[in-house]
């Protein structure tokens, strides 16, 4: 069975989906973005949107009943793969050794046109 998770400490779902799903102790995030949840703003810059979207998916996690410590997988999405080291350094002060397995993609277009998109699998 799956229980659907929502919270209003991360953007609203901006189609047909849910923030986040649990089936059996597994957590799975829809893409995260970084709007400020509080006042529907987006932040200007690489590092301030970064910044926002992993509090969001801290958030999220904490709203589903885990923690960012037992994130196992993350999906990182980004317009620049320039951005790669400076959202690593940002990365490092949400993660803690061992980091979750990663990938990143330079995509085209992000929803909202934000600069950095994230989506992550977490144990319960």
């Amino acid at each position: 069975m799956k229980e659907v998770i929502t919270t209003d400490k991360a953007p609203a779902a901006i189609g047909p989906y849910s923030q986040a799903i649990v089936v059996g102790n597994l957590i799975y995030t829809s893409g995260v973005i970084p709007i400020n949840p509080e006042t529907g703003g987006l932040p200007s810059g690489t590092d301030v949107q970064a910044r926002q979207v992993f509090s969001n998916l801290k958030n999220l996690i904490e709203a589903s009943g885990s923690s960012m410590d037992k994130i196992i997988k993350t999906t990182v999405f980004i317009r620049d793969m320039d951005k790669f080291a400076e959202i690593n350094e940002i990365y490092e002060e949400f993660f803690e050794a061992p980091y979750p397995a990663r990938s990143c993609v330079e995509v085209a277009r992000l929803p909202k046109d934000v600069l950095i998109e994230i989506e992550a699998v977490a144990e319960k």
